[in-house]
């Protein structure tokens, strides 16, 4: 490479350098100067302010993650929208507003389809019946 080159490529390298040296900078400080007292108030599960009760390690519903996994996965989809979106118009002017339109439609069809799935597995009930899971495994 030539001198020119890593003109342009030395302020990211300066940038990388002073993120890794804060990193590990901040890292070995907080090791030699936190404070290294354990105590049985420390080593209690934190419950918001209160006394634990019962044991920290207890089942929880699997819908909890479920939902929020499907929350996740249709929100940055839904994100992933809005520039096509706000560049639509440009695009059409360019002549691929087609292709562009076909593209966005499979795009939601796609979306559709998962949603339409995850109904029809009855992911989106937040309350499922006993007796309706019964008719399932008997089938």
């Amino acid at each position: 490479m030539l001198p020119a080159q890593f003109d342009g490529l030395m302020p990211v390298v300066i940038f990388m350098a002073l993120a890794i040296l804060l990193f590990f900078g901040g890292h070995f400080l907080s090791v030699f100067l936190a404070p290294k007292k354990p105590s049985l108030l420390k080593s209690t599960p934190y419950e918001c302010g209160e006394q634990p009760v019962g044991s920290a390690w207890s089942m929880f519903n699997v819908r909890f993650y479920v939902v929020g996994l499907i929350f996740i996965i249709f929100d940055v989809e839904s994100v992933l929208m809005f520039p096509v979106a706000s560049i639509f118009k440009e695009l059409n002017d360019m002549g691929q507003g087609g292709y562009a339109l076909i593209i966005f439609l499979s795009f939601i069809s796609v979306l559709i389809e998962g949603i339409a799935y995850c109904w029809r597995k009855g992911d989106l009930d937040w309350v499922k019946s006993f007796q309706h899971s019964l008719k399932k495994e008997t089938k």
